[in-house]
């Protein structure tokens, strides 16, 4: 069925083209938009994620060297990078956001059985956010610090699959905890975050909710132990305690006892204060999954090595915002392509055949796999490269 189709042809028809019109419809996407449509703009910036493209000149030499081609794979304007340039500038990026949350809320239900490190029924989610630094001249409204621009991308992550639940972009200079009132608290979930999110009024508000937290204390934190209870030192275990706020501000924002469990890690020779709300769930699995935590620094660190992210083919607002949805949109693709085609195969190595089959007409289970034995990995420790869903 899938002869004489281009790998990339096959890759989009795994997007819910109907969903994506929607998107389009709702914030007018092509009023009065003559050509280049913004399915053209989605496909473009697509390939240019897919294949590491520089810059918008680099994407308008490339698709318009296969111009025979681009009707197959669903372009059905000149690819040009002034019209690109606009595209990006001017059309609500909200179009690709919301399109991107649909893939999000797909891919949830595909790794929905995936299992944890916890033995765990509820949903598990873990927050976070990671700076990517710009130049103050093309990007003054990201102003950071003297001669510095940077945005931040605050991610709420579902830990079953290591799908981005949500992603908020936004200047450098945004605190992480104001992140905790954008999202919506779902009951019975545990949320895991560093201490830059310790603000008791808005751990409270997630406890109200009937949701839990697992966050790391800060040393100053002033408490009163009302219970120890018993802890195996074999496990890394030094305490578990319940315990009241004392410090005023502290104790008028969040008067309800909280749960302190201290525990040493060996490997890492640190020793680590936890704070959660949730007094069920015994203590070396909340330690455990409060390790869980790093799987979201690992998943930064592909999508920047990965992904077009780090550096930009626009500079308003708009432009970064369009590019970074449409980059969670192909991470979260090749999520779904990966389970829905029943692959052992890393993301990475995914993108990468991706990378040099796109062009060619294979059906795309066969390109995956014969692909794998075109390619060189060349793993290293510092780049992530064998990171798994």
């Amino acid at each position: 069925m899938n002869e004489g189709r281009s790998v990339f042809a096959q890759l989009m028809d795994f997007l819910p083209m109907a969903e994506f019109r929607i998107c389009v419809r709702r914030y007018a996407g092509n009023f009065k938009v003559r050509r280049f449509s913004c399915l053209d703009q989605f496909l473009a910036m697509a390939f240019a994620q897919l294949t590491y493209r520089e810059s918008l000149r680099d994407i308008e030499a490339c698709l318009r060297a296969m111009q025979p081609r681009l009707y197959h794979m669903g372009f059905r304007s000149r690819i040009s990078r002034s019209t690109l340039a606009d595209a990006n500038e001017r059309r609500d990026y909200r179009i690709y956001a919301d399109f991107a949350k649909h893939l999000i809320g797909k891919a949830r239900k595909l790794y929905s059985g995936e299992s944890l490190s916890v033995d765990l029924d509820a949903a598990a989610y873990v927050l976070d956010s990671t700076t990517v630094d710009l130049c103050m001249t093309l990007f003054p409204w990201a102003y950071n610090q003297q001669s510095k621009s940077a945005i931040k991308m605050h991610t709420l992550m579902n830990l079953r699959g290591n799908i981005p639940e949500f992603v908020h972009v936004s200047g450098a200079k945004v605190h992480d905890m104001k992140f905790l009132d954008i999202i919506v608290p779902e009951p019975g979930a545990f949320y895991v975050m560093d201490r830059g999110y310790i603000d008791f009024a808005r751990l409270y508000a997630i406890n109200t909710a009937r949701a839990f937290f697992v966050i790391r204390a800060k040393r100053n934190l002033k408490f009163r132990r009302r219970y120890s209870h018993p802890v195996d030192k074999r496990e890394g275990l030094r305490s578990d305690q319940t315990v009241a706020l004392t410090y005023i501000g502290s104790k008028k924002s969040y008067p309800d006892p909280l749960r302190r469990i201290s525990y040493f890690d060996e490997e890492a020779g640190r020793r680590f204060v936890f704070l959660t709300n949730n007094f069920v769930l015994d203590a070396s699995s909340v330690a455990r999954l409060y390790k869980e935590r790093w799987q979201i620094e690992i998943f930064f660190k592909w999508i920047k090595q990965h992904l077009r992210i780090k550096s930009f083919y626009g500079t308003s607002i708009n432009a970064v915002k369009t590019q970074v949805w449409i980059a969670i949109s192909i991470y979260v693709l090749v999520a779904i392509i990966k389970k829905e085609l029943k692959m052992d195969k890393s993301l990475y190595t995914i993108l990468q055949i991706l990378s040099i089959t796109l062009f060619e007409k294979t059906p795309i289970l066969r390109a995956l796999t014969d692909g794998a034995d075109r390619i060189r990995q060349a793993p290293s420790d510092n780049q992530m490269t064998l990171f798994t869903l």
